[in-house]
This record gives structure tokens, sequence and C-alpha cells, in this order.
């Protein structure tokens, strides 16, 4: 089973996020951590499983979480959860939010893969996105985490930003290389609902343009795939045995559980949410036992649906005879006009193909 953990704490939101997320305020650290983990030991007596495959901890930013808090979490975590098994365990981590010192803790701690949001190496794109850290502190990260010992470093990247040119986006990539991580995640800025960029996107401040767009995906998969790294799916890039674990886990349909506010999960074919809102989560918690705010039942032909959308997005591609008659033929045009290849029967993007994933998908289904 994969674990997800949603830590919704941050210094300050930015602009652009649309992940559950709000600053510490009044929240009692500590009764959060409880929460989570008895959220984690309820669904344990539920499903009746508790051997984890893969561990992941996302936010908000779970690095500003104190050492003492992440102790606890950790310690708690291993009392309720068979982590002999484990494969990775990632924690995503702000470059401003720890030092050598919380790193080793990183270490102690038994996490194998920190995922650094940087996001960008330039100063004032730095700004634009609302982002607590600077060039220098995200350039510093990786030594820091190497030198505490951490075995897997990812670096998450953003193009398309309001202000970011052509030359300022090879420059991140061109540093983000010289650091040499095991993995690069290189996402197109996408704009949220709820979020202050689509408020100025509506109202003409900010423009999303598709040519701008290509011209910095290829520049960012030239740059890496030329570094050595593998484009294995759309925005993501991993030195050979880097792979993201957990990330190929959702990709395949595996089941997960995701503990905290907003976390989501899917175990067979029921899909559950929890309520975006940590005070009431932590009462929920504590006097339900639960905190699932929406509910669904997968059908066959949703799980057929997000295989397609999910599998076409990596390089390993998408079977061919999971498809339909019909949506085989229409598969087959969109490789007969040289957007995507057969390699073993499996159906796998190339070129401009990686480029309208999307459209594709809506294409064949």
């Amino acid at each position: 089973m994969q674990l997800y953990l949603h830590i919704p704490f941050c210094h300050r939101i930015c602009p652009y996020c649309s992940f559950y997320k709000h600053t510490p305020g009044n929240t009692d650290m500590r009764a959060f951590i409880d929460a989570i983990l008895l959220e984690g030991k309820k669904h344990v007596e539920k499903i009746g499983e508790n051997k984890l495959t893969t561990l992941y901890c996302g936010g908000g930013t779970p690095s500003m979480l104190s050492p003492t808090h992440l102790k606890l979490l950790f310690s708690g975590l291993r009392e309720i959860f068979d982590m002999s098994e484990l494969k990775e365990l990632t924690f995503e981590a702000n470059p401003a939010t720890f030092d050598l010192t919380k790193a080793k803790l990183f270490k102690e701690l038994g996490i194998t893969r920190i995922s650094l949001g940087i996001q960008s190496f330039d100063n004032g794109v730095l700004k634009t996105l609302g982002r607590e850290h600077n060039r220098e502190e995200a350039m510093a990260a990786v030594p820091i985490l190497r030198e505490a010992g951490i075995k897997e470093v990812n670096i998450d990247l953003m193009f398309s930003i309001p202000g970011q040119t052509l030359e300022v986006w090879q420059d991140t990539l061109d540093t983000a290389v010289s650091l040499n991580p095991d993995h690069i995640s290189a996402y197109n800025l996408t704009y949220e609902e709820d979020t202050a960029f689509i408020d100025k996107l509506t109202a003409g401040e900010y423009i999303d343009d598709s040519e701008t767009n290509a011209q910095m995906f290829t520049a960012g998969h030239d740059t890496l795939t030329a570094a050595g790294f593998e484009h294995y799916e759309t925005s993501n890039y991993a030195k050979i045995g880097t792979r993201s674990t957990h990330n190929l886990s959702y990709w395949k349909g595996a089941n997960y559980l995701g503990l905290g506010p907003s976390a989501v999960s899917t175990v067979g074919n029921t899909r559950w949410k929890n309520l975006p809102d940590t005070a009431n989560y932590i009462n929920q918690i504590n006097h339900v036992g639960h905190a699932q705010t929406e509910s669904e039942h997968l059908t066959e032909e949703d799980l057929h649906l997000e295989q397609i959308a999910l599998q076409l997005r990596t390089t390993d591609g998408l079977p061919l005879d999971v498809l339909s008659d019909g949506e085989r033929q229409r598969a087959q045009s969109v490789i007969d006009e040289g957007m995507a290849k057969v390699l073993d029967g499996n159906m796998i993007l190339t070129g401009e193909g990686r480029l309208l994933v999307d459209s594709i998908v809506e294409h064949i289904v």
C-alpha cells in the first residue's frame, strides 16, 4: 500500500498554488500530529492492511514542522504501519526551512528522498511566485542534503511563469543540472481556480501562451535528457534507478491511502477525500473517527479512463490491448500522424504528442 500525508502548513501562501494550505496560525501542532496518527490507525483497523511500499509527505511545507513534531510523527507512524519493506520515503522541503542539523534529522527519521520545491533559480521569478527562498538558498540546499546523507534528491521546477523568459528558464535548467540532483520535475504552470494567478489571467494581466509553453517544454526536455536524465513521464526526469516509486504507483493504479486535511484515498473501487479544513479535520478525527467529506464508487469505465490518461503520460506507454476497437482505431490515427509509436504492444507518445497528451486522451476516449 502507498501512504500519502498532507501537511498543510506554509509560512506564506504562494499565489499560484491550489493545494489546501494555510499559515499555522493558532493550530495546535501536537493535536494535528495526533489526529494524523489516529486517522491512520482507524484506517488500518478498517482496511486490515498496514504494510507500506512507499510513503510520501507533501503539503504545504512538511519541512517547516519542528524537530519535536517530526520525531513524534514518524515514531507514531512506525507504530501503526509496517515499514519493513518500504522502498521509498519522500519528504517535500522548502530550502528556507532547513539547515544541516535539520537535514541530518531527516536522515535519522528514515527519509530516503527529499523533494525540493525550488521552482526557479531566478530571484525575480521567485518573487513573482511568492516563494520565501532566494537563489542562494536554493543552490545551497542540495549540497546540504548530500552532506546529511540523503539518498536521493529531487528538484521541482516550473516554467511559463509570468515574466519568465526562455533565457531565464534556460539558466534555471542549467543551474539545476549543475547541482547534480537525482531527479528533476519540470512542470508547466497551470492556472488553477481560487488562486491569485487565475484572477490575473482572467483580468488580462497574465497570458497563457501555448507557443511559449511548447518552447519551454522542449528546452527542458533537450537540456535534461542531454544531461543524462531519462524523460519517463510528461513532467518528470530521472537518473538511472531514481524514478519516483510512489508516483509510478499512482500512474499504474495502485491503492493509496491519504491522511490529513484534503487528502485523497483510493482503495479498490472506492475513492474518498477528507475535508479541507484543519481545525474541523482534527475535531472530526477525534469525535467521529474519520474526516471524509466526499466518497465515490469508481466504475470500470472510470478506472479505464484513468488508466489511459495516466499511462499515456509515461514513457512505458499504454498497452493497446486494453483499448476497445473504437479506441484502438482512434489511437491508430494518433500513431499515423507521428505523435506516437508502438513498442512491445504499448502506445508511447513522442515529440509533439507529449505536449498534447490531454487532447490525445480526449480524442481516444
